[in-house]
């Protein structure tokens, strides 16, 4: 077995490096030195003029949001309030899109069309657009078109200018047809996390929900739909827990002993355990004050908010105050907010509800049926923004979000938010305490990406960003799947976590700047060196790395001369060059450019034009004296090719470059980053699932890519300028394998065959019958089987071609596994729970409900609004990779079960690593028996239990400042209770025609 892994790694050497030209292109950089110089990368001096490009394009934004909310503020305070407007009487105001006939252009930078010289409105379909609050905010808001026009002409990078009121109403800029996220427009700005994030401090909520017996039916319904809108009502820099209570309380989360983050994962968790919420026993209020008191000003060692502490209780009434509680815990300081929330149609005394509130400067608010849930549960907001109305300049911070998917279609960005403030004298009091809404400002991410100096990092260099959560805004891995939800991607789940990397995030969080040189895990085990700082006046830290082959780059020294290109890249190269999916429009668009300006122009970037006309000149070079004069048929090679640092990809022969499928930037390609990271010959096989249907052999071919890196080392100065590599034809490729794994040479004249029993040994091809030969790569994938049956299986994990001998090579340490969480996964929507043969509860919706237009709409949501057919899910995620045995070993592995071992029903396997590639040689006897009990290892992702693996909280630090007090607070203003209550006879009668519809035809089967 050894000798035919000495003819496999012989074989390989040979052939790779006889037809790629690995070596001739060494010589080719060294015949070309005269044309470049190898520049050393200063990680400091790179971080440090990253972080003040991104520092001076946040700036630029800060002034644009300081200017409009100053101007908003003044705008207000001058506007004349109107009683007696009427809709209608504001024609043009009103929504620009669609009242004014306008022209509107594409433009590549809103990835929308959008028209310059107008801004637009959005009002929510449950907000009544007659109102005169609606109206008279339409009316002064319009005149906020001329400031967002200015801020374009003093910057032309802007990109939306949204200011989102209190109201509910939001005004954009430049106007653009807006784009209902589902069939009915629900959007309110006012639950968008950059509103939620401007409009008040951190948050520590606990939310308590009474589930008494007499909570039942709709009424339950109701106080589950109200918790889970709640939850949406928070963000990152907030801390929350849920409680249900009746004589007891209890975390409907057991894990969540305390408050936890209010992240994306952890609101879907509560969620899901909202639902399952069931009705019994008595209420008891004490219970549920005592559990939420607990929470919040307990001694606590777990990470919190530390601002704006509250309690929501949802109930559907009582006659208990719980006066008692609040003496102990919360007077007379009342450093605890409570609101309370009266839920369901019912005819309980609500007063104990209002003075709960009233006494600990909260807010009381009802909920008779559904449509009232989204307002009542988002206007508390209004009284957490008193103390930062009152503290006034101090509290006017631009403060930035994280990573969220633009509503309108920029995609990823991130906003500056500012409050904006009600100037206007209170008839109560000297000063207004409330919020007049949020104006934001949008950063594109790729508006960031562009201020990284990505070709003098590398393919696997790269720059990141976090904020105080340690949350990305900025990685190579942060890639969101689905939904407009913010993405909340730890540092250390964007890496593979281990102690440097905790160690580097907690240095950048508390502000230090430091290099760092580590070997780490990423796909393969290499050293890296991180560089991190924080951004000027702003709480986000850059940092930078750099792998020890990237501390180096090539800077060509050319004359004004263009080479004629006939290549495939993709870089930014100059900044009027029109891309292109086309290559040959492409080249004619760049040959345009060309004409017109030189490769030294400022429109141009000069390094990294040189160094793409240098890198073509090479390449054209190894074609011209290596790939012409190859038949690449003879060695069973389907395509050679190149790509380098410059940005070109080679593909030969020009057929196999029309089914290319790589991604033609190199940066981009998986095995180009490989390659890097990696010494030798990287094996990849297009990868496959049991779930993939077979190929039919006889029109496919397999293509088996094979690359490997070029290093070159002039005045002592080490880089890897290019890949280069092939593609095996899987079919002639798998004969060379079983010839090479046999006890024959090539020119031989027979073949003697070898059974089990025989004297002689058996070899890969001649006892394929009895004698398995696989090659597998370093994450356990399959390469090649002596096999025929396997050829459909070559890509898939080696797991689900033969779980038996994968598990005894992981068994055998021959591979090693990490597993880390996916945040940003994407599953299958889960079917409804009620679905069923069972018949379906019938909802029959109240008189409230049904003179609300938020009902119909909320149903409309509820019962079809949901289009898609996916869902963002965490998943547990498995990497093997190969251990660092290099010997061969030997491993004789049985059923486990002792009366096999009696009848010698095991088998001997041989493995054997093959120098110089990511390949594992393993050879083993057929399994004798096919009933063994064994685990199959896992490789694709498994959804997550989110109680199995609670970590411990991770170190961040919330907003440095906290606006959630202030003595000139004015309290008095805490809700008085008032719903529409019909009479009884109209009520019933309407509940009736409702209800008919649902019941007739089970009437109608009974009569018949």
């Amino acid at each position: 077995m050894i000798h035919w892994a000495g003819r496999i790694e012989k074989e390989l050497e040979k052939v790779l490096q006889h037809v790629t030209g690995t070596q001739q292109m060494r010589s080719i950089y060294n015949e070309k030195k005269s044309q470049f110089e190898i520049k050393k990368n200063n990680p400091k001096d790179l971080v440090e003029r990253v972080a003040r490009d991104i520092s001076k394009l946040l700036n630029s934004k800060r002034k644009a949001l300081e200017k409009l909310a100053k101007e908003a503020e003044q705008l207000q305070k001058e506007h004349v309030w109107q009683d007696g407007m009427e809709d209608g009487e504001e024609e043009t105001p009103i929504e620009t899109t669609t009242s004014l006939e306008l022209e509107f252009v594409d433009d590549p930078n809103f990835k929308n069309k959008v028209n310059y010289s107008s801004s637009a409105v959005q009002i929510p379909t449950d907000i009544y657009k007659g109102s005169p609050v609606i109206l008279n905010e339409l009316n002064w808001t319009q005149a906020l078109e001329r400031v967002f026009i200015e801020n374009r002409r003093e910057d032309s990078s802007l990109r939306w200018q949204v200011f989102g009121s209190a109201t509910g109403v939001t005004r954009y800029y430049p106007a653009t047809p807006w784009r209902a996220p589902n069939k009915i427009d629900l959007y309110d700005v006012r639950r968008r996390p950059w509103y939620i994030q401007g409009a008040s401090s951190p948050k520590d909520m606990v939310i308590i929900v009474d589930v008494s017996g007499s909570v039942s039916g709709l009424t339950l319904k109701l106080m589950k739909t109200s918790v889970v809108e709640m939850l949406d009502t928070l963000s990152d820099d907030d801390y929350v827990n849920v409680a249900r209570f009746n004589e007891k309380a209890d975390a409907v989360v057991p894990c969540f002993r305390t408050l936890v983050q209010a992240n994306v994962r952890n609101k879907k968790i509560f969620k899901e355990a909202v639902t399952h919420m069931q009705a019994k026993g008595t209420t008891d209020y004490k219970s549920g004050f005592t559990f939420a008191f607990e929470q919040l000003l307990n001694e606590s060692s777990a990470p919190r908010a530390n601002c704006n502490k509250m309690i929501m209780m949802f109930t559907d009434g009582g006659e208990d105050r719980a006066q008692e509680i609040f003496e102990k815990y919360n007077w007379p300081n009342k450093t605890v907010r409570v609101f309370t929330f009266s839920v369901g149609q019912h005819n309980y005394d609500v007063t104990p509800l209002q003075w709960i509130a009233c006494a600990n400067k909260g807010y009381y608010f009802e909920i008779p049926s559904i449509g009232a849930i989204r307002i009542n549960t988002q206007e508390y907001l209004d009284v957490l923004g008193r103390p930062m109305v009152l503290a006034g300049p101090k509290a006017k911070q631009v403060l930035w979000t994280n990573v969220y998917q633009d509503a309108l279609g920029l995609g990823l960005v991130i906003t500056g938010t500012m409050p904006v403030f009600n100037l206007t004298a209170d008839t109560m009091s000297s000063q207004n305490q409330l919020i007049l809404g949020v104006m934001g400002v949008d950063i594109a991410i790729n508006e960031i990406k562009k201020k990284t100096p990505t070709y003098r990092l590398g393919a696997n260099g790269y720059t990141f960003a976090i904020d105080p959560n340690g949350y990305v805004l900025l990685h190579p891995n942060l890639r969101p799947k689905v939904g407009p939800a913010p993405v909340t991607l730890d540092f250390l789940d964007a890496e593979l976590e281990d102690s440097n990397k905790e160690e580097i995030r907690r240095k950048m969080i508390d502000g230090n700047s430091g290099q760092r040189k580590i070997k780490t895990l990423i796909k393969s085990v290499d050293e890296a060196s991180h560089q991190y700082l924080r951004f000027n006046h702003d709480p986000k830290y850059l940092g930078l790395v750099l792998p020890t082959y990237s501390e180096n780059h090539i800077k060509a020294n050319l004359s004004d001369q263009i080479l004629q290109l006939s290549l495939s890249f993709s870089l930014s190269y100059c900044n009027d060059l029109e891309l292109s999916n086309n290559n040959t429009e492409f080249l004619l668009n760049f040959i345009a450019l060309m004409e017109k300006v030189t490769p030294d122009s400022k429109q141009c970037d000069n390094l990294l034009l040189h160094n793409l006309i240098l890198d073509t000149g090479i390449i054209r070079q190894l074609v011209d004296k290596v790939w012409k004069n190859k038949d690449l048929n003879t060695y069973g090679f389907l395509a050679v090719f190149a790509a380098t640092d410059g940005g070109v990809t080679r593909v030969f022969p020009n057929k196999a470059a029309e089914t290319w499928e790589e991604d033609p930037e190199p940066f981009n390609a998986s095995y180009y980053r490989r390659s890097l990271d990696n010494k030798g010959y990287i094996f990849r096989a297009p990868y496959r699932t049991v779930r993939d249907e077979l190929l039919n052999q006889e029109n496919d071919t397999i293509g088996i890519l094979v690359s490997t890196a070029v290093e070159i080392t002039i005045g002592g100065k080490t880089i890897k300028p290019a890949v280069v590599g092939v593609k095996l034809d899987l079919e002639a490729w798998t004969d060379k394998f079983k010839i090479l794994a046999s006890n024959h040479t090539d020119n031989r004249q027979g073949s003697n065959t070898c059974g089990p029993n025989r004297g002689c040994e058996m070899d890969c091809e001649a006892n394929s019958d009895d004698l398995l030969c696989y090659l597998i790569d370093d994450g356990g994938f399959l390469i090649m089987s002596n096999q025929k049956d396997d050829w459909n299986k070559v890509g898939m994990f080696f797991s689900d071609v033969d779980p038996y001998l994968m598990h005894a090579l992981y068994n055998n340490s021959f591979y090693n596994r990490k597993q880390s969480f996916d945040y940003q996964s994407v599953c299958e929507r889960m079917p409804n729970s009620e679905a069923g043969a069972a018949p379906r509860g019938v909802f029959v919706p109240t008189i409230a409900d049904f003179v609300n237009l938020a009902w119909w709409t909320s149903a409309a949501v509820d019962a079809d609004g949901i289009d898609s057919k996916e869902r963002s899910c965490v998943m547990i995620q498995t990497q093997y990779y190969l251990s660092n045995l290099s010997s061969s070993y030997n491993i004789l592995q049985d059923c486990g079960n002792s009366l096999m071992k009696l009848l010698s029903l095991c088998r001997l396997i041989h493995a054997k690593r093959i120098n110089n590639t990511n390949l594992l040689f393993v050879v083993a006897e057929k399994m004798p028996c096919n009933t063994c009990e064994i685990e199959r290892l896992q490789y694709p992702d498994v959804e997550e239990n989110p109680c199995e693996e609670m970590a411990v909280a991770r170190y961040r630090k919330g907003p440095s400042t906290c606006f959630d007090n202030n003595i000139a607070e004015n309290t008095s203003d805490c809700g008085r209770g008032h719903s529409f209550r019909p009479s009884l006879s109209t009520l019933l009668l309407i509940q009736l025609l409702l209800l008919y519809p649902a019941v007739s035809p089970h009437i109608h089967s009974l009569l018949h």
